[in-house]
């Protein structure tokens, strides 16, 4: 019998978990979970002799996959996958994979949100601006950028986009201006929502330059990861732009000290919120069981991120 771990320093909701098991033990598979545990010798202890694991955010790295002598599959209940440790996964011959598009209308709709909250001065009274007419850049456009690009012409807005992937033909449909580099896109944005990856490219690759190309009181929104941001460059244009406005759900390492100087202008959530929601928390959790019995049943590799 197939063991398959679901290993959540931050639980999936009931109605995920429920709905998880129930596929795994259809399938026929046992099923142990491991739910917010203290420390990583739980988690080392827990994989031991499991064959799968579903995990959310935790670190799935080489001393615990060292740790997991039958794994053969581990599954990231979300898009982003920078938790795991991909060359360790291929040296073992282990399959990575991630459930991409689960929850892109959350992470979306807290994007948009977001912009909505720093217009607005932070819902404090105060006399603020419409997101009407105003141009936001969309940079990367996988499933959560094009919900984004969609949702903000709903509103009223003018979208721009950047992305390696994608080019002017396939964009064409979402009536999006496809720009050429990253200097136009945040020289055209009003508002620039981030949605690429954290890698040895875009690490620290937001930088005050990029910044400070932005129109008069524009606003960066960060719901991907706080690497891309460079702190410093983000903290000198915050200093020398009083325009400049930055909301993440990724607190930088210098949040306390922006929170207590730039009131109304940066701002970011206790925690992670993009996939905080009741429906996207189910989706990702649901096709993370789903993906693991059509692995070991069919051999099905669709979603691996590693190779």
């Amino acid at each position: 019998m197939k063991k398959v771990l679901i290993a959540t320093e931050k639980p999936f909701a009931p109605a995920a978990v429920n709905q998880m098991v129930g596929i795994l033990e259809q399938a026929g598979y046992q099923v142990q979970r491991l739910e917010k545990y203290a420390s990583k010798a739980e988690l080392l202890d827990a994989v031991k002799d499991v064959n799968a694991m579903i995990v959310r955010s935790d670190i799935v790295d080489r001393e615990v996959l060292d740790a997991a002598k039958e794994l053969k599959v581990v599954v990231r209940a979300g898009s982003g996958f920078d938790n795991f440790d991909l060359v360790a996964c291929t040296e073992k011959g282990m399959v990575a994979m991630n459930t991409p598009g689960q929850n892109s209308n959350a992470v979306a709709e807290l994007s948009i949100g977001m912009m909505i909250f720093m217009a607005r001065g932070n819902f404090k009274g105060g006399s603020g601006s419409e997101l009407k007419g105003k141009t936001i850049g969309v940079y990367g456009c996988g499933n959560i950028g094009r919900r984004v690009a969609k949702i903000a012409q709903g509103l009223g807005m003018k979208v721009v986009a950047l992305d390696p992937c994608i080019t002017k033909v396939s964009m064409e449909p979402y009536d999006v201006k496809v720009v050429q580099s990253v200097d136009e896109l945040f020289s055209a944005s009003d508002f620039l929502s981030l949605h690429i990856p954290a890698n040895e490219k875009t690490r620290k690759s937001v930088s005050f330059d990029l910044m400070n190309k932005m129109p008069k009181g524009a606003t960066v929104i960060n719901t991907a990861r706080k690497e891309v941001i460079d702190e410093e460059g983000l903290k000198k244009m915050l200093e020398e732009r009083p325009d400049f406005k930055y909301i993440s759900d990724i607190a930088p390492s210098c949040h306390d000290e922006l929170a207590g100087k730039f009131d109304l202008r940066y701002y970011s959530t206790p925690k992670k919120q993009g996939a905080e929601t009741s429906e996207a928390n189910v989706n990702a959790g649901v096709a993370a069981a789903e993906q693991i019995v059509a692995f070991f049943e069919s051999g099905d590799q669709t979603y691996r991120v590693n190779k």
